[in-house]
């Protein structure tokens, strides 16, 4: 299976009434391109669409920033992933969205769950990112990966269209993080799994919570927040795990 193959499995999931593009979108980067040029809205999120980032985020940015905000007791790169495959579930033949992509290294480690049979998909709003994505997927040979640049907020997929869904590291930086959950459920199938790493105040913590969210310009959420969230979206069996200033959470949809 090719590249072009899986962009075209993934066009298939796109929803043209979302889009209002119906069979305009570019492929000539290796993605779907749905966007024009966006300015972004806070420094973290400039920096995520440079040329710089996306160099570093897989083997440098992503495990000290992360990890420091973790803790010592936080899971590490590996932990990470293995924790998230767990909390969706994939087998072979499973359709899974990777919200806010990146650089395409949670994705592709998602793929390896799915099999040849089954599809990942990696959306993000930066092109910087997609273009690193897929650079490092061809590299690697993966043939059931297909990247979309597009809106995480405002998902361009049809409903029920993906068996699994995960956001790692990215529900703080959305100006409507939580129109941003709603939008991740409606492509679900029922029984259809989601994770998330988010943001997390830490309790009693007033002086570093107002520190970090000042310096970052990110949102940090409460343990509760994310969790009722989903709940009220419809989904069973949330579970929360937080670690420093990083929290975990997953359900399934009924």
């Amino acid at each position: 299976m090719s590249q072009g193959t899986a962009l075209d499995r993934v066009r298939e999931l796109l929803n043209p009434a979302l889009l209002g593009l119906a069979g305009q979108e570019s492929t000539a980067n290796g993605y779907l391109d749905l966007l024009g040029e966006e300015p972004a809205a806070s420094p973290v999120q400039w920096l995520m669409r440079s040329g710089f980032l996306p160099g570093i985020y897989e083997r440098i940015w992503r495990p000290t920033v992360l990890g420091a905000m973790k803790g010592p007791f936080g899971p590490g790169t590996s932990q990470e992933l293995a924790l998230v495959g767990r909390m969706l579930e994939l087998g072979p033949g499973d359709r899974v969205l990777d919200v806010a992509c990146g650089p395409g290294n949670v994705t592709r480690a998602l793929a390896g769950g799915v099999g040849p049979a089954g599809l990942a998909v990696g959306l993000d709003a930066s092109a910087t990112m997609l273009a690193r994505a897929v650079r490092d997927t061809r590299a690697r040979g993966l043939d059931n990966v297909g990247y979309v640049r597009g809106d995480a907020v405002d998902l361009p997929f049809l409903p029920g269209g993906f068996d699994a869904v995960a956001c790692l590291a990215a529900l703080y930086l959305f100006e409507r993080p939580f129109e941003a959950l709603a939008g991740m459920a409606r492509t679900l199938r029922p029984g259809g799994r989601i994770a998330v790493m988010t943001t997390r105040r830490v309790p009693y913590g007033g002086p570093l919570n107002a520190l970090v969210g000042v310096a970052s310009g990110v949102r940090l959420f409460g343990d509760e927040e994310v969790v009722e969230a989903l709940t009220g979206l419809g989904f069973s069996g949330v579970r929360h795990r937080a670690y420093g200033l990083v929290q975990f959470v997953n359900g399934r949809l009924v």
